[in-house]
C-alpha cells in the first residue's frame, strides 16, 4: 500500500529539526484542505494569554506525531522485529498524521463550551465528503474506516492504536517536547530519542525495553510537571472560562430570538448543534475572533464586555481555596447576589475534577492505560510495580479549587460583603 514519492519531502521542524515525507499518499493528505486547516487551529488554545511563545498550530503538531510515529516504525523494520506488523505502516503513518484533525478553534475550550468531542469530530471528516476520505479511498475504500477505528480506539491490532493513543505514545512525546519549547520552560524536554530506541513490539502491543525505564520516568515526571506548571495554569483557566462564558452568553441571545448586528452562519449551526461536515471546517480561530471584535460593540452589555474582555486580555482575577468547601461556595454566591452580581457570570468556581486531561494512573489494564517494561526473560511488569518515582506521582493530585471573578465589579462590591467573605477575596 506504500507508494513511495520519487523525492523525499522534508520539513524544517523546530523540534525534530526534519521532519521527512516519504509516501505519496502521506505528501497528498497534507495538502488537503481539511489538514491545512490546522494552521489556523493552535495547539495550546488560549494558552498563549500566558506564555505569549505558545502561538504553535495543530499543524505542527499533527507533523511532529507523524515523524515520532516514523521514527519507531523504522526502528522496528530495520531491526526485523517479528511482532510488528509490516502491513499495518501505511494505516498507523495516516492514523498518526490526521489523529487533531477533529479540533475546533481553541481547541479543548471549545469542547467543553459545546461538549463535544474532537476525535469523534475527526472520524466524521475521514467518513465524510472530504478531500482526506477521496485519498485514503484510492489507496483501499477500507481505509478511511481503518484509520477512524485507530483514532476512535477501535481497531482489532492493540499494536497500531498503542503508537497513536497510549499513555506512552507519538502523540503525547511530540506534544509535550513542542509545548515545552514554545513555552519557554523546561519540564517538557524528554529524552524522545532514547524512548524510541527502547520501545518494542510484544505479543500484540508496544511495550518498553527495561533498560529504559529511567527514560519513562522522566517522560511521566515531565508530563506531570507540564499538566501542572502549563496546561492547568490558573491563568490559561482564566481565559479559558472567559471562552466559554462568550459562548455561553452568545447562545442565550441566540435562543432568545435576539438580533446579533454581526453573525457568521457556521457559528449559527454551532449554536442550534447541526453542524455539518462542511460548516465544522469553517470554523477556525480567525472565524471566532473575527466574531468576539465584532460582538465588542453588540448592543448586549454582557456580551459586549465578556468580548472586550477576551480580546484585550482583562482576564478574571481568580484566589484560590485550600479545600472543596460547598458551603463556603454557597455562601459566596449568596453574597455575590446580595451585592448585585450575578453569580452565573461574575463568579466561576473552578474545579480539579473539570479539567479535561488524562494524567496517567497505573492499572487500568482494560483500556490499555499501562506501561509495561520488558525484561531480559521476556517477562512484562507494569512500570508502578518496579519505580518508586512513578508510583509516588501516580499517587499525588494537586488541584485546588479556584474561585474566578471580574476584579473592578467584585471591589465595587466588596464593601455590602460580610467580613468572613470579604477575607476570602483579600
Amino acid at each position: 500500500m506504500m507508494r513511495p514519492l520519487n523525492e523525499e519531502k522534508v520539513f524544517k521542524d523546530p523540534v525534530h529539526n526534519y521532519i521527512h515525507v516519504q509516501d505519496t499518499t502521506i505528501w497528498r493528505l497534507i495538502n488537503t484542505a481539511e489538514f491545512q486547516r490546522l494552521r489556523r487551529i493552535r495547539q495550546l488554545g488560549t494558552s498563549y494569554f500566558t506564555f505569549h511563545g505558545a502561538e504553535h498550530s495543530r499543524f505542527s503538531h499533527s507533523l511532529g506525531v507523524y515523524e515520532i510515529t516514523r521514527q519507531i516504525i523504522s526502528l522496528f523494520e530495520r531491526n526485523q522485529y517479528a511482532d510488528w506488523p509490516k502491513e499495518e505502516k501505511l494505516l498507523t503513518l495516516c492514523a498518526a498524521l490526521l489523529h487533531d484533525l477533529g479540533h475546533g478553534p481553541f481547541s479543548h475550550s471549545i469542547e467543553e463550551a459545546f461538549d463535544m468531542n474532537h476525535e469523534d469530530w475527526t472520524c466524521r471528516i475521514i467518513l465524510g465528503d472530504t478531500e482526506i476520505h477521496n485519498i485514503l479511498c484510492e489507496v483501499d475504500p477500507e481505509l478511511p474506516a481503518k484509520v477512524a477505528s485507530v483514532i476512535a480506539k477501535t481497531y482489532d491490532k492493540a499494536i497500531v492504536v498503542n503508537l497513536v493513543s497510549s499513555p506512552l505514545d507519538a502523540d503525547r512525546m511530540d506534544y509535550l517536547l513542542r509545548d515545552a519549547y514554545y513555552t519557554g520552560v523546561n519540564y517538557g524536554t524528554i529524552d524522545v530519542d532514547r524512548i524510541i530506541r527502547m520501545l518494542r513490539p510484544h505479543d500484540g502491543r508496544i511495550v518498553v525495553k527495561e533498560s529504559g525505564m529511567h527514560a519513562v520516568e522522566d517522560y511521566l515526571m515531565s508530563r506531570y510537571q507540564m499538566y501542572w506548571q502549563v496546561y492547568f495554569h490558573p491563568v490559561t483557566r482564566s481565559s479559558e472560562i472567559m471562552l466559554r462564558l462568550i459562548f455561553r452568553r452568545a447562545k442565550e441571545l441566540y435562543n432568545s430570538g435576539f438580533q446579533f448586528e454581526f453573525m457568521m452562519k457556521p457559528i449559527i449551526s454551532l449554536f442550534e448543534e447541526q453542524l455539518s461536515v462542511e460548516q465544522y471546517l469553517k470554523l477556525d480561530e480567525a472565524l471566532i475572533q473575527t466574531a468576539f471584535m465584532q460582538w465588542t460593540t453588540e448592543r448586549d452589555s454582557l456580551l459586549s464586555q465578556l468580548c472586550e474582555r477576551f480580546m484585550h486580555r482583562r482576564l478574571y482575577k481568580y484566589v484560590e481555596l485550600e479545600s472543596h468547601n460547598m458551603d463556603m461556595i454557597n455562601d459566596v454566591r449568596e453574597a455575590f447576589i446580595k451585592a448585585g452580581l450575578d453569580p452565573e457570570y461574575d463568579l466561576v468556581v473552578d474545579l480539579p475534577s473539570d479539567l479535561p486531561y488524562d494524567i496517567f494512573r497505573p492499572g487500568d489494564e482494560v483500556s490499555q492505560k499501562q506501561i509495561l517494561l520488558l525484561d531480559r526473560q521476556d517477562r512484562l511488569q507494569e512500570i508502578s510495580e518496579v519505580s518508586d518515582i512513578v508510583r509516588s506521582i501516580s499517587g499525588l493530585h494537586r488541584g485546588k479549587v479556584h474561585l474566578y471573578y471580574p476584579e473592578e465589579k467584585l471591589n465595587a462590591a466588596l464593601s455590602l460583603f460580610s467580613p468572613s467573605i470579604t477575607h476570602i477575596f483579600i
